[in-house]
């Protein structure tokens, strides 16, 4: 695992997707959002999603069915199958939603069908595949076991799909487009392998009927109403809020702030719904009749929890991978988290200096106390800690690694201080900050493009971060 210099912008957005707390990721960049103080609860759904050859034709059946036909209702989301509707839960009970799909996703393991179903069905309106009756019904037990048991744990109201379990191609194109869409979706084979993935979804409720935008270049407003975007910068629009506004504007809220404003129409481009949802849990269904032949004496291999005496077949080695049967080596690199000049300026140490030269705490978001260097303590200038948010930030990113059962067995770090004590919290969210030490390295110090000084800034010591308490491999060089 190596902690790099290079970090503008907070560190949690790149782990969004197995972060607990949706509204902490954000607190830095939404610091304008009028609606930050508001209790606006998330919207979660449930789908059955499918991977491997199945879902990259259909991949390639839905961009050439946009190429083709031009954008239907389909393309605004990913393939999939509805297992639950959208349904409202407050973000300090979504944990327990994690829980019963893991819970429900292992008691449904066995009895999964190796390969669902699939019928195509076609109208002038609609184009997809429908699951035939018998993988159907133990799709709707599934959604009907986690809407009980998620609504009572909970305390929300999660609506299983019982009607039609479907996975759709192509739904409100014109008529005349339905002949084109059914030749290129008879080229899809339903029964090319695939491995299904139960996963839960949450979109912000405010903007569901809004259209989504994505920011082509960045706009620097010339005038207090406009709104600041960044490339690649998500804007939700309000179509009936359009009208009144000057020819090439549109008014909208921006995903990454909160806030809202007018922004040139052309520096934007339609972008889909689900661009901007997020992905909390998955749960991988590892059939076993498909990838296993039963032998008398074989060791158990665990599958979700379930031990199964099973001998492995040659080519399952990747999907095993994923449940962390066969062990595989890989590199996580990260950024580390906030940092105090990011928040409060260059200026931020002269803020919380007395006269004597003696550090104290101006604001909550500056940390409690700064390590003990032997040279001037004027070096934090230009090696400044993280902030309290950053803290928080990097123990919260290993609590979600320990929750995804990550291991780690080194640590490597830039000397920065920002980029130590992200390693060390984020070891203690791990559980490993007893037994992983950190490596400092030099060479993953970029300071030729982030810092205005000339020379490389002063470090702490590898002494000095001992004796201040952080976890540091002395015997690394």
């Amino acid at each position: 695992m190596f902690f790099p210099n290079n970090f503008l912008s907070g560190m949690l957005p790149h782990f969004t997707t197995i972060s607990p707390y949706p509204t902490a990721a954000k607190l830095h960049s939404h610091c304008n959002d009028p609606s930050l103080e508001d209790p606006i609860p998330q919207e979660y759904a449930l789908y059955l999603c499918p991977t491997g050859r199945l879902h990259n034709h259909l991949q390639e059946f839905w961009k050439a069915s946009k190429h083709q036909c031009g954008k239907n209702r389909a393309h605004e989301n990913f393939p999939h199958i509805t297992l639950c509707d959208f349904f409202t839960c407050e973000d300090q009970k979504v944990e327990l939603l994690y829980d019963t799909l893991k819970r429900i996703g292992d008691r449904f393991s066995q009895c999964f069908p190796p390969s669902i179903s699939l019928s195509l069905h076609t109208s002038t309106s609609y184009l997809g595949f429908f699951v035939g009756d018998s993988h159907a019904n133990i799709l709707k037990e599934f959604a009907l076991a986690f809407s009980s048991e998620a609504s009572a744990l909970a305390d929300c109201h999660v609506k299983p799909c019982l009607k039609q379990l479907h996975l759709t191609l192509a739904h409100k194109f014109y008529p005349h487009h339905q002949k084109t869409l059914e030749e290129l979706a008879k080229c899809i084979n339903p029964g090319e392998t695939c491995q299904w993935v139960a996963a839960l979804y949450s979109r912000d409720m405010r903007f569901v009927h809004y259209q989504t935008l994505r920011a082509l270049f960045q706009y620097k407003p010339q005038n207090i109403d406009e709104l600041m975007i960044n490339t690649g910068d998500f804007i939700y629009v309000d179509p009936t809020q359009q009208s009144d506004v000057s020819e090439g504007w549109v008014i909208g809220t921006s995903h990454r702030t909160g806030c809202r404003g007018f922004l040139p129409e052309n520096y934007t481009e339609r972008a889909n719904e689900s661009d901007t949802w997020v992905k909390h849990r998955e749960y991988v269904f590892v059939t076993a009749s498909r990838f296993f032949t039963q032998t008398e004496n074989e060791p158990g291999v665990k599958l979700n929890g379930e031990v199964h005496n099973r001998s492995m077949s040659r080519g399952i080695t990747n999907v095993l991978s994923l449940q962390n049967v066969t062990p595989r080596r890989g590199v996580l690199v990260m950024r580390h988290g906030e940092r105090v000049d990011q928040v409060f300026g260059k200026s931020w140490l002269q803020q919380c200096l007395t006269a004597d030269g003696r550090y104290y705490r101006a604001d909550l978001n500056f940390p409690s106390t700064l390590p003990k260097r032997k040279d001037s303590m004027k070096h934090f200038e230009y090696d400044p800690p993280l902030s309290c948010c950053g803290i928080f930030q990097s123990r919260l990113i290993g609590e979600a690694l320990l929750d995804q059962e990550v291991t780690v067995s080194y640590v490597y770090s830039s000397p920065a201080l920002r980029c130590i004590q992200t390693a060390q919290h984020l070891l203690q969210g791990l559980k490993l900050d007893q037994k992983v030490r950190i490596r400092v390295e030099p060479g993953l110090f970029e300071w030729t493009k982030w810092e205005a000084s000339k020379v490389i800034p002063s470090f702490m010591t590898v002494t000095e971060l001992v004796e201040a308490s952080y976890k540091i491999d002395t015997s690394y060089r």
